[in-house]
């Protein structure tokens, strides 16, 4: 039996980046980022497909940034809704959150 999660992944150029998720027929959730200097980023876009509706896919997708912006000694900044939203259900993440 195999795993039917998708791994998320990282691409980034520049300033920007963004986490993924690619699924079935090539549907993709993505939350995406800007990066602002070497210890800030910046989340300004989170979408998630009905191909991944109701499976937690943003969740995930906001989570791993958090995982890695606090092993890289980063803050963020939630701009997007749902993002902003998830920190304010997961006061945990106090450490990154940029004040």
């Amino acid at each position: 039996m195999t795993d039917q999660t998708p791994e998320i992944q990282l691409e980034e150029t520049g300033s920007k980046g963004r986490y993924f998720l690619r699924g079935p027929g090539g549907a993709e959730a993505e939350m995406t980022f800007s990066k602002a200097g070497e210890h800030l980023m910046i989340i300004d876009h989170t979408e998630v497909p009905d191909a991944f509706r109701g499976q937690g896919a943003g969740l995930r997708l906001v989570t791993r940034a958090v995982e890695e912006a606090r092993a890289a000694g980063k803050k963020i900044i939630p701009l997007c809704p749902f993002a902003n939203a998830q920190f304010k259900r997961h006061p945990e993440w106090a450490d990154v959150l940029k004040s």
